[in-house]
């Protein structure tokens, strides 16, 4: 699987995030709340791993160095969402993730600085529109309140999930992608148990069918997203597919909730659109990257 590859894996990530973005918010409406609904995303991870590992042969990566990057990526991908949790707790939601938006900035400077990726004029251009817009699509303007209790893990977020997309693709030098997924699937897993117990158990909780029912369906689109975005880390640059992935999803959750929501978006936000449709548009035009197989192994321990 070469060529455009990337490409392929990397549209199918955004169409499923941004359909998973657009509902994502109706689990907590139903009364199933968001720790719980991280512990039902978590075995939704699970088919997918147990697809691509039988696809494989049943071969998974097991030398030191295989789990030792495989379980960054997955407890890194994990630990943000925990942190996540913490901070939107105690602090506005406005705020927190525009900062988180920008955990691309940290995998393009660390592929830059230890991989050495690089990419052209139309590339440097998406990636700088892509940067742009992903703070417009989270801002609403609002009280921030006195406390401050939530920026520090907001901004751990932020580098947990730069850091993680930089492993992603740094793994793929020394690991199947199969077995990257694998990780990720066992690292969500054991997080679980953390989740469940910050769970809010004196409210009341959907158990019903459009609890835990509509929380798997809509978290299903999140696991085969992660698993394709494993995929353009595979073949594509770090430096590109970051920057398109996490613009392009809140692209697309934006105009399903335009479409079929009827959520119109404000100024800022429309315009956010807009610099994300031409980001997104550059950096899939931008010409091909060299297969990662014949790329220097990167310098990182």
């Amino acid at each position: 699987m070469t060529g455009r590859a990337w490409l392929f894996n990397a549209l199918i990530t955004v169409a499923l995030w941004g359909v998973w973005g657009a509902f994502s918010g109706l689990s907590p409406q139903h009364g199933f709340p968001e720790t719980l609904v991280y512990c039902v995303w978590a075995l939704t991870m699970v088919p997918p791993a147990l697809v691509v590992l039988a696809q494989s042969g049943w071969r998974l990566d097991r030398s030191p160095r295989a789990i030792a990057y495989g379980l960054a990526v997955g407890l890194l991908g994990a630990g943000g969402q925990m942190l996540l949790f913490y901070a939107v707790a105690r602090g506005p939601a406005y705020l927190i993730f525009p900062i988180i938006s920008l955990s691309p900035v940290v995998t393009i400077a660390m592929s830059f600085l230890l991989m050495g990726e690089r990419t052209g004029r139309l590339g440097a251009l998406g990636i700088v529109l892509a940067l742009l817009a992903l703070p417009t699509f989270d801002f609403a303007p609002g009280a921030a309140g006195t406390s401050a209790a939530w920026l520090l893990p907001a901004v751990l977020v932020m580098l947990c999930w730069g850091v993680q997309a930089y492993f992603m693709k740094a793994a793929n030098h020394v690991m199947a992608a199969e077995s990257i997924f694998v990780y990720m699937t066992i690292a969500a897993l054991a997080l679980a148990p953390v989740a469940w117990a910050m769970t809010d158990t004196a409210r009341p909780i959907n158990w019903g069918l459009d609890g835990p029912g509509l929380a798997a369906a809509i978290q299903m689109l999140n696991a085969i997203g992660a698993l394709t975005l494993v995929f353009a880390f595979r073949y594509g640059k770090a430096i590109i597919v970051a920057p398109l992935a996490n613009a392009g999803a809140p692209l697309v959750t934006a105009l399903i909730s335009l479409a079929v929501l009827h959520v119109m978006p404000g100024p800022l936000k429309a315009f956010g659109i807009v610099l994300a449709l031409t980001a997104s548009l550059l950096l899939a035009i931008e010409p091909d990257s060299a297969d990662p197989d014949t790329e220097p192994e990167p310098a990182t321990a």
